[in-house]
């Protein structure tokens, strides 16, 4: 077998959360050869049984698989786990596509690259179960050269986005997108709760709220050919919506949740953004100037 064939078609998978499980299926589904390793070793018992080869150790893990996918908690588990093999880790592309910060991410790429090791971060940006079909998609970002080699086998986990050599960028888009995921997750709980203090149920309240969730994209291209155009030119006419306005349904949202007895949190969160537009003079531009002090807080 040339390197090149071995490379492609030999793959370790290490963390066998729901992610880690549903890739390896995906990679086994494909015809690719996929060893794997868990700490919890039981976890492994369903894709071995599916054709996965089971590793005793992460040293026999690493193996001769050219490509080591890494579904962890975090990067410190990566630590915890490799750092007794890093003698394995040369010649090794590491595609890391557990969540943690930027600057880790930038730390673990030099980390592996002292360790004769490729790196490359990658943040999946969809759930376990559509992981492999055609709605997938992973955000990477480190060495092109790596993810070339490696995109017929990644992509069959989810459309590749390659972002730049900078090892932080996929980390960074994936928390950005993670910021717009989790918060509106909990606006929608908020609003759930708001709702049921007046007797609503949530069977009836969320099929309301999903439709103004799924609009606002729809809202936020309305007008501009490219959405952030604006944004970037430092432009916010208050055209449609303004700060005041906005701002006023803050202090209203604010005032509601007090008296609902609600947690505070998330509303004057948003609360602060608008008022701190205002006290700077911003009263009457679009909403966006609230960029403003999310960037430069006090």
């Amino acid at each position: 077998m040339n390197e090149r064939h071995q490379h492609t078609n030999t793959v370790t998978v290490i963390g066998l959360g729901p992610m880690g499980q549903a890739m390896t299926r995906t990679l086994l589904a494909a015809g690719r050869s996929v060893t794997v390793w868990n700490r919890t070793a039981h976890r492994a018992d369903g894709v071995v049984a599916d054709g996965a080869t089971r590793a005793a150790t992460v040293r026999e893990a690493l193996g001769s698989a050219g490509l080591v996918i890494l579904s962890l908690t975090d990067y410190r588990a990566m630590y915890d786990l490799l750092g007794s093999a890093t003698d394995a880790l040369a010649g090794k592309t590491l595609v890391n596509l557990s969540s943690d910060t930027p600057d880790r991410s930038r730390e673990a790429a030099t980390w592996a690259a002292g360790h004769g090791a490729a790196f490359l971060t990658g943040g999946v940006m969809v759930p376990a179960p559509m992981v492999g079909t055609e709605a997938a998609y992973v955000y990477y970002s480190g060495s092109a050269q790596e993810l070339e080699r490696h995109r017929e086998t990644l992509t069959l986990l989810g459309t590749p986005k390659y972002l730049g050599d900078d090892p932080g960028l996929a980390q960074m888009m994936y928390q950005a997108q993670l910021t717009v995921f989790l918060t509106t997750l909990s606006s929608l709980m908020h609003a759930t709760a708001m709702l049921n203090t007046a007797g609503i149920k949530a069977r009836e309240a969320l099929p309301e709220l999903l439709v103004t969730a799924d609009s606002i994209g729809d809202m936020l291209r309305a007008g501009e050919e490219h959405p952030g155009l604006a944004l970037d030119a430092g432009e916010h006419p208050g055209d449609l919506s303004t700060v005041t306005m906005m701002g006023a349904t803050t202090d209203h949202i604010v005032e509601t949740s007090r008296a609902l007895g609600l947690d505070l949190a998330l509303p004057l969160a948003v609360q602060s953004h608008y008022r701190r537009a205002i006290e700077d003079g911003h009263g009457t531009d679009n909403w966006t100037r609230i960029i403003d002090s999310i960037r430069h807080p006090r």
